[in-house]
């Protein structure tokens, strides 16, 4: 491994921890030396990076840190292609074109002999159904802004009722999609099919609780290990 790919390694591993981590948990999974990885550290706050820590504390990133483009790995590119290629099969009109821009800014700083990975893709995403679609957007606008919805909403056994929710996340499966968030009517979190929302109003009320408070009590709930 070269010495600038092993530094953009580590900037890597840094990026994914949100606490600060020891140079020896760091210098074992880059397979170096802590020798190595202290004058690694160093060259890197040299050039700029907002490491914070010091020996025997740990180490951390500052948030807001960005690398010119980067060199991708074969399988990184495939990551990319396939994660962007299903989102623009399985998302929104809004966020299908988002997908597709991310392809398209990605393949712009790629090498020519990385870039016919996304021309000539290996890995297909096959779509059954674009139902369910023309709801996702005005959900998604809704989360991000921590607003109530109302819904019309049928269940299994077709009986219609009304609903107040607090939406906070959307999962996607292979059947259907779904949108989690606390019910009003229940009083606990539910899980809403949104092929079988027929009528949806996002209202001009805050749900009282923060998006990422709910999320980490349902992920606790539902024994869910956060990311």
């Amino acid at each position: 491994m070269s010495r600038a790919v092993r530094l953009l390694d580590l900037v890597q591993l840094l990026r994914r921890r949100r606490h600060p981590v020891r140079g020896e948990d760091l210098a074992r999974e880059l397979a170096i030396s802590l020798r190595t990885l202290y004058r690694d550290i160093a060259s890197l706050q040299a050039q700029g990076a907002p490491i914070d820590g010091e020996p025997g504390i740990g180490y951390v990133l500052r948030p807001g840190f960005t690398l010119p483009p980067l060199m991708f790995s074969e399988d990184e590119v495939e990551a990319l292609m396939l994660g962007s290629h299903w989102v623009a099969e399985n998302g929104d009109p809004r966020l299908a074109q988002a997908a597709m821009d991310v392809i398209a800014k990605v393949a712009a700083v790629l090498p020519p002999d990385r870039r016919g990975q996304f021309e000539t893709p290996s890995l297909l995403v096959v779509t059954r159904s674009k139902e369910q679609l023309n709801l996702m957007a005005p959900i998604r606008d809704a989360i991000r802004r921590e607003r109530k919805l109302a819904i019309d909403y049928r269940d299994a056994g077709s009986t219609a009722t009304q609903r107040t929710i607090w939406p906070f996340a959307v999962g996607f499966f292979e059947e259907a999609r779904i949108v989690v968030g606390w019910c009003e009517l229940r009083q606990d979190y539910r899980h809403f099919r949104i092929d079988r929302i027929t009528g949806l109003t996002e209202t001009e009320a805050r749900y009282p609780k923060r998006r990422v408070v709910m999320l980490k009590d349902w992920q606790k709930l539902m024994g869910i290990a956060g990311r």
